[in-house]
């Protein structure tokens, strides 16, 4: 069965502002939407050469499936989006296992695949909105499958973290938030996971991991 990669990842520019209003969310964080897609496009030079490079950034993690040859994946994003994907993936070399579908993860996400890979992509949302797009990877994949996301975990106290900084920044300008390890596992647990754990990675970052239950 295939692994899910959803595609806003890694610091990478979120074309939200093309979430259909007719979403529940699109008037409720329509402001979030554009500041978030204009605070990243700024960052990657516009829409199109961000959009290529997010996939770059992103597709490097799929260097990961170059010595597992039976891997295969299902790239996740908005339609113009994944439209630049094939190029990448074809220079990646990993085209022949990687199909490319356009949707809204509010709406769904693909089904029938065993693992879900997700980074940097809940904590642009409150909680609502990310128990809906977690809701939907749970229904849409069925008991036993497995979600990895790479995020930030606050630590607890007063210990220096880049986390801590973003969130401040989240607090001032967006809708979204950095979460401690609790405040995950409280968030997944009511998605419909269980099993669930936090690998650090020796940077910043950590892996979460859960299954559904």
């Amino acid at each position: 069965m295939p692994t899910t990669l959803h595609a806003p990842l890694i610091g990478c520019p979120r074309p939200l502002s093309t979430i259909p209003p007719v979403t529940p969310f699109g008037g409720q964080y329509a402001d979030h939407r554009d500041r978030v897609a204009a605070d990243r496009a700024g960052r990657t030079g516009g829409s199109g050469q961000s959009a290529t490079r997010s996939l770059r950034a992103q597709l490097a993690g799929l260097d990961l499936a170059e010595p597992a040859r039976a891997l295969r994946g299902i790239l996740f994003d908005l339609p113009h989006v994944v439209a630049d994907a094939p190029k990448t993936l074809t220079e990646k070399g990993v085209m022949d296992r990687v199909d490319c579908l356009g949707g809204d993860f509010f709406e769904s996400v693909p089904g029938g695949a065993d693992s879900y890979l997700l980074s940097f992509v809940i904590h642009d949302w409150p909680d609502d909105a990310a128990r809906r797009i977690l809701g939907n990877i749970a229904a849409a994949s069925g008991s036993g499958a497995r979600l990895m996301m790479i995020e930030f975990v606050v630590p607890p106290g007063d210990t220096p973290h880049m986390s801590k900084m973003i969130d401040q920044t989240a607090l001032g300008m967006l809708a979204g938030r950095e979460r401690p390890e609790e405040d995950w596992r409280e968030l997944l647990t009511s998605a419909g996971f269980t099993g669930i754990g936090v690998l650090p990675t020796g940077t910043p970052l950590s892996v979460i991991h859960a299954t559904v239950r």
